[in-house]
């Protein structure tokens, strides 16, 4: 899964996607958590936009009303057949939520959680896959929502995140154009458990467990106890 991640700022996602300044005065976040308003890349009108949207997807049925159960991540397995993610699945509207790294957490032993801030090797920025939604409220209230899909994780994630071994559908760049603007049956194929062999993890302080704590310290390596 992925409940936290750390979101570059507006000129970093601006230069990484080749989008058009949006004016949107976005500071990097180190502790972006659910129900937050992320960046998030999105075709309109067949061109890429950076906007706003709610993380924790409320589906187009659910009338601007958030519902009981977690929508921060869909499933691989489900993005189809799932009530909440079917339908923009089929209409393709999919996303890319701008990255410099996320969180896991470790399971020890005795219980204890340890969190580990995992980034790239080959991608200083990166997108997750994402998908997105519009809900109406009774009163014309708008939301419009995303989530992260999410994937069965590659050896590394498997080891941090060792009780559901998942981990966020990242995507190489050569497949962030094929994500946004293909077909259903093609977008599929960009949705692959990135490389380990690309990735590096450390342990870093439990200060990250609060949404509370969002500075640049929060991704510096810590000892192990």
């Amino acid at each position: 899964m992925c409940g936290r991640y750390v979101s570059p700022d507006e000129a970093a996602i601006e230069r990484e996607f080749a989008l058009t300044r949006a004016g949107l005065g976005l500071a990097a976040h180190y502790n972006v958590a659910p129900s937050q308003a992320v960046p998030a890349v999105r075709l309109v009108d067949g061109s890429p936009r950076l906007d706003l949207l709610r993380w924790g997807l409320v589906p187009f049925f659910a009338k601007g009303k958030p519902g009981a159960y977690s929508t921060i991540n869909a499933r691989i397995e489900t993005i189809e057949t799932s009530a909440s993610y079917r339908m923009p699945w089929r209409r393709g509207q999919r996303c890319i939520l701008p990255a410099l790294g996320f969180y896991e957490w470790h399971v020890n032993p005795d219980g204890g959680k340890q969190p580990y801030y995992i980034h790239l090797v080959d991608q200083s920025v990166f997108g997750l896959a994402g998908l997105w939604d519009r809900s109406v409220a009774a009163d014309g209230t708008v939301i419009e929502s995303c989530t992260i899909i999410t994937l069965p994780a590659n050896p590394l994630l498997a080891e941090i995140h060792n009780v559901k071994q998942r981990m966020p559908a990242i995507l190489s760049r050569e497949m962030r154009q094929l994500w946004l603007g293909a077909d259903p049956a093609a977008a599929h194929e960009a949705l692959r458990a990135y490389p380990a062999a690309d990735m590096i993890a450390y342990p870093v302080g439990k200060r990250v467990n609060s949404p509370r704590n969002d500075d640049a310290g929060l991704i510096e390596k810590t000892a192990v106890p």
